[in-house]
């Protein structure tokens, strides 16, 4: 029987999950792994869960705009809890809007559920300055092959001409194209949709393959074609998500 009472030590939370899109939504993909992060860290932790909100929306807009977010503030204020998500990115990729939450609520986030405020602006500002590099980076790539090509590098000649010699090959060749990106975009999406059960199986203690591949049957999440776990399939996803086991000196 659940009552009310609780020790001093327990703080008041509110849980709140983010999903970009709304097939990601109805289906669950991510959403099931956001709420055992957090419930796994309140059970560790002590928090006491007094509400939960969803929101099928994007990450660009503040949460304090978003219907659902709204919605929890505004409960976190009432009750005096502290807001928890899953993961910072949960709340927002801009540290504009951490940081000007940060001033408002206090929150945790259960994957560092001991981290610390500065600790958290941190971490949010690497984040954002890692995607503005890359973005940078991927600009300036393109930029130094079509100088090159204008100078008469070879290989970036043959670049340039590959893909202009592919656009003029007319509509039939471009819908291949089309396709193949599209299949390699729908292979990225479910390699991420993946990575947070893989990650919360390895946390529940898998270290092995098998170990991982049968706590995701376990859980009826399937492979990309609908089919059981294998301990290679699980090696294959892990390798391209960078995901590894943690060192025995981690498991201590």
């Amino acid at each position: 029987m659940t009552t009310n009472t609780h020790n001093t030590n327990t703080i008041d939370v509110v849980s709140y999950c983010r999903v970009s899109t709304r097939g990601q939504g109805e289906s669950g993909l991510g959403l099931e792994a956001q709420l055992e992060y957090i419930n796994r860290a309140a059970q560790q932790n002590g928090w006491n869960i007094v509400g939960s909100f969803v929101d099928v929306v994007s990450g660009k807009l503040a949460i304090e705009d978003r219907p659902e977010g709204a919605k929890a503030l505004a409960m976190c204020k009432e009750l005096k809890a502290q807001l928890v998500v899953a993961k910072l990115d949960r709340l927002s990729r801009s540290v504009h809007h951490i940081a000007r939450l940060m001033e408002e609520t206090e929150f945790k986030v259960a994957t560092m559920p001991h981290a610390k405020t500065f600790e958290l602006h941190l971490f949010a500002a690497l984040a954002q300055q890692e995607r503005e590099f890359i973005s940078q980076r991927t600009k300036e790539t393109l930029a130094t092959l079509k100088a090159r090509a204008e100078s008469g590098h070879v290989e970036s000649v043959e670049k340039i001409a590959r893909r202009t010699e592919a656009l003029e090959k007319g509509r039939t060749n471009a819908n291949r194209a089309k396709g193949t990106e599209a299949v390699k975009e729908r292979s990225k999406l479910w390699m991420e949709s993946v990575r947070d059960p893989i990650d919360l199986c390895i946390r529940k203690g898998g270290r092995t393959l098998q170990q991982v591949a049968d706590c995701l049957n376990g859980k009826g999440i399937t492979t990309s074609r609908g089919g059981k776990w294998s301990a290679i399939q699980v090696s294959r996803v892990m390798q391209n998500l960078a995901l590894t086991f943690p060192s025995k000196e981690e498991v201590l």
